[in-house]
Parts: C-alpha cells; sequence; structure tokens
C-alpha cells in the first residue's frame, strides 16, 4: 500500500504520540521534501521533525510535476500541493490530509483521502488502540487540533464510542 502524508497529520499524531501508528497501519509512508522542511520551519522542529528524521520508515520525496504544484498552490499551501502532487504521482492508495480545501483537490484528482482522524478510526478497527475518544481530545488539547463538538460526537460514534 502506497501511502503519502501532509505536514499537520505528522505533527498531530507527534503530538499525542501517536506517529508509529502511521507506521503500523501502512508500513511505509511517503512525504513530499517540502513538508519536511514544513516540520523544520524557522529552525523550530515541530512536532515530529524528530520523530520523522529518526524513521526509515518514511521516505522523503521530490516532487517531479513542478507545473501541477504550480497551479495547486493557487489554492492551497505548498505542503498540500506537493503531497497531492506525490500522491499522484506515486498513484497513491491513500492520502492523509487534514486541509479542508486540499482535500476537495485532492479528491477531484481521484485520490483516496483520510485525514488524522480516520487515522485514529482505522487504529481502533485494527485493535491497535482502545479508544478514540481520549485521543481525540488530546488532539484539541494538545495540538492545537480545531474539533467542534458535533464533529468529536460523530467520530466517537464512528468508533462505537458512546457518550457517558
Amino acid at each position: 500500500m502506497i501511502v503519502v502524508s501532509n505536514t499537520s497529520p505528522l505533527t498531530s499524531l507527534a503530538a499525542i504520540g501517536q506517529l508509529d501508528l502511521m507506521n503500523r497501519l501502512y508500513g511505509q509512508l511517503h512525504i513530499a521534501e517540502v513538508v519536511w522542511e514544513e516540520l523544520n520551519a524557522g529552525g523550530y522542529p515541530w512536532p515530529g521533525a524528530k520523530e520523522v528524521a529518526q524513521a526509515n520508515w518514511i521516505s522523503r520525496h521530490q516532487v517531479s510535476n513542478r507545473e501541477l504544484v504550480l497551479a495547486l498552490i493557487r489554492d492551497l499551501d505548498q505542503g498540500e500541493a506537493e503531497s497531492i502532487a506525490l500522491a499522484i504521482e506515486l498513484e497513491a492508495d491513500l492520502l492523509i490530509l487534514d486541509e479542508r480545501e486540499g482535500r476537495r483537490s485532492a479528491k477531484r484528482f481521484g485520490l483516496n483521502v483520510t485525514g488524522v482522524l480516520g487515522v485514529l478510526l482505522e487504529a481502533k478497527a485494527a485493535d491497535l488502540i482502545r479508544e478514540v475518544r481520549p485521543l481525540v481530545q488530546k488532539l484539541r488539547d494538545q495540538a492545537g487540533f480545531y474539533l467542534s463538538e458535533d464533529v468529536q460526537q460523530l467520530i466517537c460514534q464512528l468508533a462505537g464510542e458512546v457518550a457517558d
């Protein structure tokens, strides 16, 4: 399975100590070189920078189709644009991307897209984690992940975790 990730899923999962879920679910992970640069932007190592640097299961790639990237960055940031272009180049089975506009663009190219919440649901289904609810709360509290109460409840329902 070929899986490409954008920056935010890496930083979000790393911030809550769950980056290894990607390795356990997908084995190998591919990122665009610009995603690596975003993880280290401004000389500040964002959550996940150290883990990605040490992960032999994450491969970094230069994106070849610069014309596609230039077309995509009209509406998206550089990381999203290059992640989509890389997913197309590698004929990825899955693109992990959280931003709404990026997801819309990726779907227009026929890419299969999920986000960090989808990764958590998949990890629960694979019995890699016991509960989604505490990790979703950590995403909100520790990673600054914006999530409405309605979406949080929906994710917990999808995970089979009903409110108390």
